[in-house]
């Protein structure tokens, strides 16, 4: 099976487009993580108490409510919608890359399967089941990861 290297021999402006876009996506996409790190969920516990509060904890820094219904339906619905949207496109283009088809296969199915486990675990996270904490904090982890490693091959044949 064989797909066409296509990003390397684009012409330079539409390699400059690519740029610009990976860039901006970029910026939103850490700009996310941020929030994550500062609402204080990168522990299991503090993933915990981002959706199922914190107000049984008098020393607690920071007040922290659990979720309503509707807060968390609206949190996983935009969530799982806009970033399968941006693996989709990205995926897109590292098909267009030089690796090999195995590797662009991980790169390109493995964020869906995070997204689910992610936004699954903290969906059942509310529903009281601690132990997702640990599975959210995973697979957010290799979705980030996996975001980084695509970026980095489109990039490297932008710049071919």
């Amino acid at each position: 099976m064989t797909f066409p290297n296509y990003i390397a021999t684009l012409p330079k402006p539409v390699k400059m487009f690519l740029f610009a876009f990976l860039v901006a996506l970029s910026v939103g996409y850490f700009s996310g993580l941020n929030f994550v790190r500062q609402t204080e969920s990168t522990t299991p516990q503090g993933v915990i108490e981002n959706y199922n509060g914190n107000e049984d904890v008098p020393e607690a820094e920071t007040m922290k409510f659990k979720k309503g219904k509707r807060e968390m339906l609206t949190i996983i619905h935009t969530h799982i919608l806009s970033i399968s949207f941006i693996f989709f496109m990205l995926g897109i283009l590292v098909w267009g890359t030089e690796q090999s088809v195995k590797f662009k296969t991980f790169l390109t199915i493995e964020p869906f399967v995070s997204v689910l486990l992610t936004f699954g675990g903290i969906y059942m996270l509310w529903l009281g089941y601690s132990f997702f904490s640990y599975v959210v904090i995973f697979s957010g982890t290799l979705m980030t990861l996996s975001y980084v490693l695509g970026v980095f091959v489109v990039l490297k044949d932008i710049f071919k």
